[in-house]
């Protein structure tokens, strides 16, 4: 049979566009399509009247030019392995907490400063709070030695047991670990056990104790090591630079193509169908969409369908792209914060508010003498299913909402109501119609109690079909997707006859 790719890609997500990188420079082709004129999905930028926003995404970790250190430096491997480079700026803070009480906590680079904040205000907790980040430091440092790589893949998984087999149990034994738990086990004070579930909260859209122990030591442990940093031009570079290296290898990113159906036969994935009716076929088919958009509107046989309560369904997001005038900004601000007015309701719909502005270290992504502004909150697609696009109504509660937001905004940045010069308002609806995310969703989370080896990993029920992405270990966040992606890939290759390299 005369394919049309060895490996199709269905969404160029970060995860997609990893996989098909790494598989591309391994020598199979591979051919990517993408819904938008973009690509990137959650982890990429678009351009208003002169100011570049984010997306979605804006906090990245994996680009330590240091190789021993990082969360397996992934971007850096991965960018060097391609030939590309991606140009970023070290951010000093990863996020300053605004909590209730006037609890203000930058968490800074480096962690002794980081920690010293926490053991002023909590002097009795002292002993607990070393504890309790050192077990996330236990963590990273196990990942941090361990080869990337499928955990379905029987040859990854013994040749990493056999060469690091203390590692490897210890790790498994962590697992079944919740990150909340073990902070109770050393902190009892009830103030900074909620600053650990907003730790927690800020990425994973869950407490801390939903977390698994293994999800936080990547992210929380990793910010004082790589660090974290903001790729010149905004979150757009990194899928730029992924396609840059897909079409120096010879393969292809298609753009405006919509992927109407994952094509099957006798129960395998043979390719797929676009929206205009084009059909192409490989020996493997990717998909980054969601769990439930895969299965539920891609693959058509009913009998693959996943039921919405498989997983819980994290919320998607109300969110504000900003211009505004450069001196409402005050000198020393940090890039990342994230305000909680009340703890009772930080987890409810627009409880807590996310807040960037990566204008302060990239001067490139805002018009001299102004900056661009990235608010956003979590919400619910339900919320406004009344609407119908371009309707007056719909545009009058989305302003109301957004004016709202930016009033809580003026907490921590006074004026910004009376600042703006452009504004961009997104709701779920958004998310869901661009990103064609299921209900808009920030993807699928495991319930409480659930080991972190009980989320989906790359092979699905469908032979030949496979998974990337926020729906696959280990989960949300760019480099989580980073990881799957190139999980995923190392599986595929194997699978195809000629495995990867290590990064």
């Amino acid at each position: 049979m005369a394919y049309s790719a060895d490996v199709i890609i269905v969404g160029s997500g970060i995860g997609g566009l990893t996989a098909a990188a790494l598989l591309q420079e391994r020598g199979f082709s591979t051919l990517t399509f993408e819904k938008n004129k973009y690509p990137g999905g959650s982890c990429a930028s678009f351009t208003r009247q002169g100011y570049t926003f984010d997306v979605g995404a804006s906090v990245f970790y994996g680009f330590s030019g240091d190789d021993k250190s990082g969360t397996l430096n992934l971007h850096t491997r991965i960018f060097n392995r391609l030939g590309v480079d991606v140009r970023t700026i070290p951010d000093p803070v990863q996020i300053h907490y605004h909590l209730p009480n006037g609890f203000e906590v930058p968490v800074f680079y480096e962690k002794d400063r980081f920690l010293g904040i926490l053991i002023r205000r909590f002097p009795h907790q002292e002993a607990g709070i070393r504890a309790f980040y050192q077990e996330l430091e236990s963590v990273y440092d196990i990942l941090s030695a361990l080869p990337a790589g499928s955990l379905e893949d029987f040859v990854h998984v013994i040749q990493v047991g056999a060469g690091n087999p203390g590692k490897t149990m210890a790790l498994a034994l962590k697992t079944f670990q919740s990150m909340g738990k073990v902070a109770r086990k050393y902190i009892t004070d009830e103030e900074l056990l909620q600053f650990i579930d907003m730790e927690s909260y800020s990425w994973a859209v869950q407490d801390a104790v939903s977390t698994p122990l293994v999800n936080a030591g990547i992210c929380l442990a990793d910010r004082h090591h790589g660090g974290i940093n903001y790729p010149v031009g905004g979150a757009g570079a990194i899928p730029a630079a992924l396609c840059e290296g897909i079409k120096k290898f010879g393969g292809a990113v298609k753009y405006s193509c919509d992927v109407e159906e994952i094509i099957l036969k006798d129960g395998r994935a043979e390719g797929v169908r676009l929206s205009n009716g084009e059909v192409f076929t490989g020996r493997a088919v990717i998909s980054n969409a969601t769990v439930w958009d895969t299965f539920n509107r891609l693959v058509k046989d009913p009998r693959y369908n996943i039921p919405e309560n498989r997983f819980l369904r994290a919320p998607s997001w109300f969110q504000l792209y900003l211009g505004v005038d450069a001196d409402v900004v005050p000198e020393g601000f940090h890039v990342h914060h994230i305000l909680v007015d009340d703890w009772e309701r930080y987890s409810e719909i627009g409880g807590t508010i996310y807040f960037s502005t990566p204008s302060v270290l990239d001067a490139s992504v805002a018009p001299e003498g102004k900056h661009a502004v990235h608010v956003f909150v979590t919400d619910e697609v339900h919320r406004w299913n009344s609407y119908r696009r371009g309707d007056s109504a719909y545009k009058k509660a989305k302003e109301a909402f957004g004016a709202s937001v930016i009033k809580r905004t003026e907490k921590i940045l006074p004026g910004l109501g009376d600042a703006l010069k452009v504004k961009v308002l997104a709701t779920p609806l958004t998310n869901q119609r661009y990103l064609n995310r299921y209900k808009g969703s920030y993807g699928p989370l495991l319930y409480p109690g659930q080991n972190v080896l009980q989320k989906p990993q790359n092979r699905t029920a469908v032979k030949n079909l496979y998974a990337t992405g926020d729906s696959t270990f280990p989960g949300q966040g760019v480099i989580a997707v980073t990881y799957s992606g190139v999980s995923c890939a190392s599986y595929v290759a194997r699978k195809l006859g000629s495995p990867l390299d290590y990064l």
